[in-house]
């Protein structure tokens, strides 16, 4: 069944269920058994025994994985951060001075739009640390938990997949350095061509530029009118009736005596921390080269976010332990509790996550992604077309295996040997179409690591999050696709360029000009 048309059953079969039914977990198990049985071609005991594996890899590959437990536990230690924080009324205290400067509902979507733009370092610690900072400013102005995801999402990775400073960029820069190394590309650098396709990933442009059109606007499409709506009239911000990752089911009390200083410092020492660490691993590994791309093309990022979500966890616990004396209030018991607390609140998207870690294994076992890269290869593709193509084929494959990374791993290298044999100039834009398909993909796929974070961070349902996120996506998708076009047809760059950032115009005009909401 590897590498042939059955390979893409499992994914999709898991995507299918996911969107019909709304339980995820489910829908990733059936994904996950169909997948097992696949691969070893319905034997019941090799098929049980690859499922262990594939569990068990996430946990255990030669030697424990601790990228995978780095991360899980960052995701639990920022339940315990935002449990303690809201016990010591940090969250109170802040939602009230954030209301007194931030005095709009437009206000507080900018800055989460901003934060989005801003924390760049990784797309894990962008969506966790923005949702944190933002959540309590957006919730007081009534914006949609839905919306606060999908703002999180859509600056996140697009903004780390142009980033040379972030753990993307580095990744990225080392992919391009092996292609140029085969290829004897010496016109220009990895760091150098790296920063000249990000005017090329139009998906990118227009993403960021829907985001903050509807930050600015009250304009909202399809589910999201529903979402925006339903909080504006009610305050009603989530629905309570479907699992929310990272939202406190608490039974704690939240105090009105903090300050604002009990959530400032740890989320500060949560960003502070975790740069530190990334610059200081990155330095030892990379042999004490103090060069910052090449520090951050060595960092360890999970352990980082590790360090960084320990440190902050214990100094939000001393901010509230300091409130003992002068809070009757306060007391050492609540600790505990609100520990358990907000350990719970991440057990769904802990489960998520190591159900989505499994089909991804299982998925590479069936040659999905190799699969998907022949139907480019095995064809007589016109040269104008490839661009446009690469980015479809690659949206596809990283909605079907919901990772962006193995996308690049596996097109980067396709795309540029076609490209080098037919069309040696338009391989940087080759290339920023594979990068630009595999953010797409991602940000449409609800088997993705980077929607579950994002929908973990503002706290709402996965399924809501990227049913709201889908029309705003495919849009961009759309007018990127055509920029891609223009550019192979034309073999312009410029022309790509001014025919994406067009078409923006006139929709937001024409969108505007109809109204406010778009049903």
């Amino acid at each position: 069944m590897e590498n042939t048309i059955f390979s893409i059953l499992p994914p999709l079969l898991a995507i299918v269920m996911v969107l019909v039914t709304k339980r995820v977990l489910l829908s990733l198990g059936v994904g996950i058994v169909s997948a097992a049985l696949l691969v070893e071609s319905f034997s019941p005991i090799d098929s049980l025994i690859i499922l262990w594996d594939s569990f068990i890899t996430s946990f255990w590959d030669d030697g424990l994985n601790m990228y995978n437990i780095y991360i899980l536990s960052f995701i639990l230690m920022l339940g315990v951060i935002t449990a303690i924080v809201s016990l010591s009324g940090g969250s109170t205290a802040f939602a009230a001075w954030a209301v007194k400067r931030i005095k709009t509902n437009r206000g507080s979507k900018l800055l989460t739009a901003f934060l989005g733009i801003i924390i760049f370092v990784d797309d894990y610690f962008n969506a966790l640390a923005v949702g944190q900072i933002a959540r309590p400013i957006t919730d007081s102005h009534r914006v949609s938990r839905a919306k606060l995801a999908y703002f999180i999402d859509s600056t996140s990775a697009p903004v780390c997949v142009v980033s040379p400073v972030s753990s993307w960029g580095a990744f990225l820069i080392s992919q391009l350095g092996v292609i140029f190394t085969t290829y004897a590309v010496t016109d220009y650098t990895p760091l150098e061509a790296f920063m000249l396709m990000a005017p090329m990933n139009f998906y990118v442009i227009a993403a960021l530029a829907m985001v903050f059109f509807t930050a600015w606007t009250d304009n909202d499409l399809g589910e999201m009118k529903k979402h925006e709506t339903l909080a504006k009239e009610t305050g009603v911000l989530f629905d309570p009736n479907k699992s929310n990752p990272g939202d406190l089911q608490s039974n704690f009390p939240e105090n009105n005596y903090g300050k604002v200083n009990d959530l400032i410092l740890p989320i500060v020492s949560l960003i502070a921390v975790t740069l530190f660490s990334m610059f200081w691993t990155g330095y030892q590994t990379s042999g004490k080269v103090m060069d910052l791309f090449v520090i951050f093309e060595n960092t360890d990022v999970p352990f980082s976010l590790f360090i960084g979500g320990l440190v902050s966890s214990i100094l939000a616990i001393l901010l509230y332990t300091r409130q003992f004396q002068r809070n009757p209030g306060a007391n050492t018991g609540l600790i505990g509790k609100a520990i358990i607390s907000g350990i719970n609140s991440m057990l769904p998207a802990i489960c998520i996550l190591i159900f989505a870690w499994s089909l991804s294994f299982l998925i590479n076992a069936l040659g999905t992604g190799e699969f998907l890269a022949k139907l480019v290869t095995e064809h007589n593709i016109p040269v104008g077309l490839i661009p446009f193509l690469l980015f479809v084929l690659t949206a596809f494959m990283a909605f079907a295996t919901g990772s962006s990374w193995g996308s690049f791993g596996i097109l980067l290298p396709i795309g540029a040997s076609i490209i080098m044999v037919v069309e040696p100039e338009l391989l940087l834009p080759v290339l920023a179409a594979v990068l630009a398909g595999a953010v797409f993909g991602d940000h449409c796929s609800p088997i993705s690591d980077t929607t579950i974070m994002s929908a973990t961070g503002a706290g709402v349902n996965v399924i809501d999050h990227v049913m709201t996120q889908l029309p705003y996506a495919i849009i961009s998708a759309v007018i990127a696709a055509i920029g891609y076009l223009v550019l192979g047809l034309t073999g312009s760059v410029i022309f790509g360029f001014i025919t994406v950032v067009f078409i923006l115009i006139l929709f937001f005009t024409i969108w505007s000009f109809k109204g406010k909401s778009v049903a």
